[in-house]
């Protein structure tokens, strides 16, 4: 198809330059998606839907006969989302969608249609807390399978944020912190050894490093069938304490029942993670100290955004609009000093 009929839709960040801007770019990634469907014996057909945000170009394309499939294009420093996405459906294969085609060098991956969003189906009907605790029951299942191949899964190129790395990793984000105030900055640095207690208060635990989704909200999954869920969208995945990812699911659940719901949901996390030794009262405090170190993670993953799409370097918010990035990890590091609910 030549020069495609497109809907394309900006959101909030109008000013984001992406390589969608850039006409070869965009003849490439086009002709790339035709061909991975003739492929599989397919053709596109209609209107292409475009969405431009400052962390992934996406598009959604129709397709004769059959669902609409995904193209998704990361930037470089999450590229490694399709190789991780196609080596998930050997491991795990029950849990996630299997890409019709990846290029890792571009950072491009095409998927099938998943089914309704978790996040349609809270819109459209009443939804009990039951349900966020089976996610987080099939999650927690399919963190457990993976911890094997943890090591596999870094050699994808997804980012290590491993337990015992977490000071590191405290210590480049605060010297790379040029946002904050003095004050701020001097509370951060001042946290670093009460950091470097809970960190090894949590791997003392014995809960090995896994896959964390480090966005696992709503919209990052498909209800499959009443009761089964599918996972997706691992651009702003780490290799980190598993427990990691309760943080963004379970504020959001929050966010519609109250803080009441939150031991059902924790313990309804910690189900696949208990036996092998595990107290409940260990797993309980490992949630909380997890809960709190999750920040590095979010900020580290602001991060992965299009620098070079303008030219402008990351965290200038000139004409690329990815100043946002550079708000967000101040505000994810100020959680660090909040204490967590759990």
């Amino acid at each position: 198809m030549q020069d495609p009929s497109v809907c394309v839709d900006r959101g909030q960040y109008q000013d984001a330059v992406t390589p969608w801007e850039q006409e070869a770019w965009r003849g490439a990634a086009v002709g790339w998606v035709e061909d991975a469907l003739a492929a599989h014996g397919l053709r596109a057909a209609g209107r292409w839907q475009v969405r431009l945000r400052p962390w992934s170009v996406l598009l959604r394309v129709p397709v004769d006969g059959r669902e609409a499939v995904w193209f998704k294009a990361n930037p470089p420093a999450s590229a490694f989302e399709g190789a991780l996405s196609a080596r998930l459906t050997r491991w795990v294969p029950e849990h996630v969608l299997e890409p019709l085609a990846v290029d890792p060098g571009r950072g491009w991956t095409l998927l099938p249609d998943g089914g309704e969003l978790f996040r349609h189906v809270l819109e459209r009907e009443a939804v009990e807390p039951r349900t966020w605790e089976e996610v987080l029951r099939q999650y927690a299942t399919m963190q457990r399978a993976l911890v094997p191949h943890a090591r596999e899964i870094e050699e994808l190129g997804v980012p290590g944020a491993r337990t015992a790395a977490l000071p590191g990793l405290f210590d480049r984000l605060v010297a790379e912190n040029t946002a904050s105030r003095p004050d701020e900055r001097r509370r951060l640095e001042g946290l670093r050894p009460l950091l470097v207690d809970w960190c090894a208060e949590l791997a003392a635990v014995g809960v090995a490093d896994s896959l964390d989704h480090s966005d696992l909200h709503d919209a990052q999954l498909f209800v499959r069938e009443p009761g089964r869920f599918t996972f997706f969208d691992w651009g702003d995945a780490a290799v980190s304490h598993p427990f990691c990812s309760l943080l963004v699911p379970a504020r959001r659940a929050v966010e519609r029942y109250g803080h009441e719901v939150l031991p059902r949901l924790r313990d309804a996390y910690l189900e696949p993670w208990t036996g092998a030794g595990h107290t409940t009262s260990d797993l309980r405090r490992a949630v909380s100290l997890a809960w709190r170190l999750s920040a590095l993670g979010r900020a580290c993953s602001w991060g992965r955004l299009f620098p070079s799409a303008a030219g402008t370097p990351e965290g200038t918010g000139t004409g690329t609009g990815t100043g946002t990035g550079t708000e967000e990890r101040v505000r994810w590091l100020r959680e660090l000093f909040n204490e967590p609910p759990v």
